[in-house]
């Protein structure tokens, strides 16, 4: 593996074969029923053992995802601080999963009678991760997994499996029955027999809108959650006034990880009343962030994952009228204003340190121009006006509204995911352990209530 900054070697890896394959697919078959009755204290010792171990090699884990990613190391360290808590989060969650008591002598024919109702795994776990996030998107498949007993096999992204089998080592050393996880660093073309083997019930997958839901159409009995991504807004309202606090966030979270994450900032609206001042502040904020080394503390925006997807966005902000400068797979960030809503860089994900500005009438106006897309992750309300907050989130038709900041804010407990092309489902590790599992109901009878 090789970085896209200057083709220094992260590592290298065993690539799994066929029958290694097989092994890891049958092992996770046959300890389902063991895996699914491990006590929650088993299973949340060995979150915790994860979220502890990954707090004290902290550092050793974001040297590797900059190494494999070249993502600028205040963005890795910050990414592996979120996967201990997620681990964490999860530790906390398979300590209190239990289910609830349902009285049914509501009616006269229940009488005597209760009902115990419990969650239970739907079986393995086929977990995809991307490469934009190697550690904490790999913690948010596996660690609802581990929590509800659900066996689980990820196959990270080819472009960043080392991280993903770093932290392998960190699960090998807990107790968790064997088969209850394995990592597979493959190629996509096993991916696609991952899932519709029907050993695997449940796939939950993060990445591109055309496999996500080719991965739906290819498996229509399975249980799959998508995380598919987006384009996501912000619109900055005429009742907020500390223009300045506004531009560095948008600044600093379209540009971030090179524009690389799903809810990065692409589309803004701004309302007339303080567009003007708001480009100049943004303009001013994207100038003064520092490009070029990922493992420089002081960068904020490194390369691409690759000099092909460097093109591509480079292609894109020229279509829209704009200029870049390309070296390799790292481009300058660009700030575009007043852009075609049919544009590229605006209609679709651009996945790229790319922005676009636009002026709006009304904040009626930026709803609707937020709406009018076939993504729905989050968008970002800079407003102080509560009317006009509680408007947002009852009008803007995505996963996830945050007011007063850009929508890139994501904590990684709450329930976090899109609609119409953004995906379906929710991650965070109460949500996905819901995903993961299914009610079953045990009635009691005889009993004097």
């Amino acid at each position: 593996m090789r970085s896209s900054y200057d083709n220094s070697v992260a590592g290298a890896h065993h690539a799994p074969d066929d029958a290694e394959v097989e092994a890891a697919v049958q092992a996770a078959h046959d300890v389902r029923a063991e895996a699914a009755r491990t006590p929650a204290h088993v299973r949340a010792a060995a979150l915790d053992h994860v979220s502890r171990k990954l707090t004290e090699r902290a550092e050793e884990f974001a040297r590797l995802i900059t190494a494999e990613s070249a993502k600028p190391i205040k963005w890795s360290r910050g990414e592996v601080a979120r996967a201990a808590s997620t681990f964490r989060w999860a530790a906390e969650e398979a300590r209190r999963f239990t289910g609830e008591l349902q009285r049914l002598d509501t009616d006269p024919g229940g009488t005597g009678r209760m009902a115990l109702v419990r969650r239970v795994p739907k079986g393995p776990v086929l977990g995809i991760t991307p490469f934009n996030f190697p550690l904490n998107l790999v913690a948010h498949k596996v660690a609802p997994a581990i929590a509800v007993g659900a066996p689980i096999v990820l196959k990270p992204a080819p472009a960043t499996p080392l991280t993903a089998l770093l932290l392998g080592e960190l699960l090998a050393e807990t107790t968790l029955p064997a088969g209850s996880w394995s990592i597979l660093p493959t190629g996509n073309d096993v991916a696609a027999r991952l899932v519709t083997d029907p050993r695997l019930p449940v796939v939950s997958f993060t990445g591109s809108v055309p496999v996500g839901w080719s991965i739906r159409e290819s498996a229509p009995r399975k249980h799959v959650a998508l995380e598919l991504g987006g384009n996501a807004a912000a619109i900055v309202c005429p009742d907020w006034t500390d223009l300045a606090f506004a531009a560095q966030r948008i600044a600093t979270f379209a540009m971030y990880q090179a524009g690389q994450s799903c809810i990065s900032v692409q589309r803004v609206y701004a309302h007339a009343g303080v567009f003007d001042e708001l480009v100049d502040k943004v303009t001013a904020a994207v100038a003064a962030l520092g490009v070029g080394d990922p493992n420089d503390d002081t960068t904020d925006v490194g390369p691409l994952i690759n000099t092909a997807a460097a093109e591509r966005v480079e292609s894109w902000v020229r279509e829209a009228g704009g200029e870049v400068t390309r070296d390799g797979a790292t481009l300058s960030p660009v700030v575009l204003t007043n852009v075609a809503e049919d544009a590229k860089v605006l209609a679709d994900e651009v996945f790229g340190p790319v922005v676009t500005l636009n002026r709006v009438d009304s904040v009626d106006e930026a709803f609707d121009r937020v709406n009018n897309s076939r993504f729905g992750l989050q968008t970002g309300v800079f407003t102080r006006d509560l009317p006009t907050a509680f408007e947002a989130s009852a009008r803007l038709d995505v996963g996830g509204v945050v007011i007063g900041d850009v929508p890139s804010f994501r904590a990684d407990q709450m329930p976090y995911g899109g609609v119409k092309d953004s995906g379906v489902g929710r991650e965070g590790p109460a949500s996905a352990m819901l995903d993961f599992t299914e009610e079953r109901v045990t009635v009691l009878t005889g009993l004097p209530l």
